[in-house]
């Protein structure tokens, strides 16, 4: 007997839109909601056991119930606008699901913020060979990466609720909405600065450090941010002290402003500003004969809620 087909991997297409009700199915299209997604992991069905610990007169393993449940997945994004000034990405609403506000300043920029009140969600469907999973109540933490002759991207984590798969009509994603990108280099990157210095930098990671908590109560399920705690690690080259003193800056605990611009293309570009960035200790590091600093700083609010700036223009 002939075995069934397989599911093809490869096939497998990403939507994403924004939730008008928390954990209401907002229905995304492939045509108006596609993800352009690289490096695509997913967890479909995970949770919590819950043991039954019966008292019985032999020996052997006993049923447990499952509980808890929820879903995951894991991927990344190029970081390019939309293309056109003061027009939202379509990549923002996974933004907008990891806490960030989206500001739209019409044919001019558009900026995202963090917030810690009203936050929103997702809904995302992902679908495998037309295996259709449907994740409501999605949000996630985010984290942009920028490392030379690589292309940035933001990788999201996100989190939602758990519903049954089902089989469906594949989605037609539709991509036209995605930019070509450009690699992180002095051409295209044309602005990297630490505290007003111009530093060559090797690599920038920077992370929302959103606490993501699934609360599963009784007439409550709900993926919440409850907490954020936003890290920025760089290493760029070393430089005379007079220049920058990166010991002086860590022991006096004097706040930095650190900044990076990336693409060259009106409407593509991309640009990461930290206005109160709290440097941590200083160390070495030998790269191709050349000394190196791992730079790690503590995006820090000034009047809350402005730890840092993502602009699109």
């Amino acid at each position: 007997m002939p075995t069934p087909d397989p599911k093809y991997w490869k096939t497998k297409v990403l939507l994403a839109k924004i939730e008008t009700a928390y954990g209401t199915d907002s229905t995304p299209t492939g045509a108006a909601n596609a993800i352009l997604a690289s490096e695509v992991t997913f967890q479909p069905m995970e949770g919590e056991v819950a043991k039954r610990n019966i008292e019985t007169p032999w020996l052997g393993t006993q049923a447990a119930v499952l509980t808890a449940f929820k879903s995951m997945i894991t991927f990344s994004v190029e970081l390019v606008g939309s293309g056109t000034a003061g027009t939202a990405p379509l990549w923002g609403p996974l933004l907008r699901a990891c806490a960030a506000a989206e500001t739209v300043t019409a044919a001019t920029k558009v900026e995202y913020t963090p917030i810690t009140k009203n936050m929103e969600s997702v809904t995302l469907y992902f679908d495998v060979d037309g295996t259709k999973h449907v994740m409501t109540g999605a949000r996630g933490n985010c984290t942009i990466k920028a490392d030379a002759n690589g292309i940035p991207v933001a990788t999201f984590i996100m989190t939602s609720l758990f519903t049954i798969p089902t089989e469906a009509a594949r989605p037609v994603p539709v991509y036209t909405g995605f930019k070509d990108p450009q690699a992180a280099n002095s051409t295209n990157t044309t602005l990297f600065t630490i505290g007003a210095t111009a530093m060559a930098l090797r690599s920038l990671e920077f992370d929302f450090g959103n606490d993501v908590q699934v609360r599963n109560l009784i007439g409550s399920d709900a993926v919440r941010i409850v907490d954020r705690e936003c890290s920025l690690k760089t290493q760029v080259e070393a430089i005379a002290l007079t220049s920058y003193d990166p010991y002086t800056i860590a022991r006096a605990g004097t706040k930095q402003a650190v900044a990076l611009q990336h693409h060259t293309v009106a409407g593509s570009k991309f640009r990461l500003d930290f206005s109160n960035a709290q440097q941590l200790l200083p160390s070495y590091q030998e790269q191709n004969g050349i000394a190196e600093w791992p730079l790690s700083f503590l995006p820090l609010p000034t009047s809350g809620n402005d730890d840092w700036k993502i602009t699109l223009t």
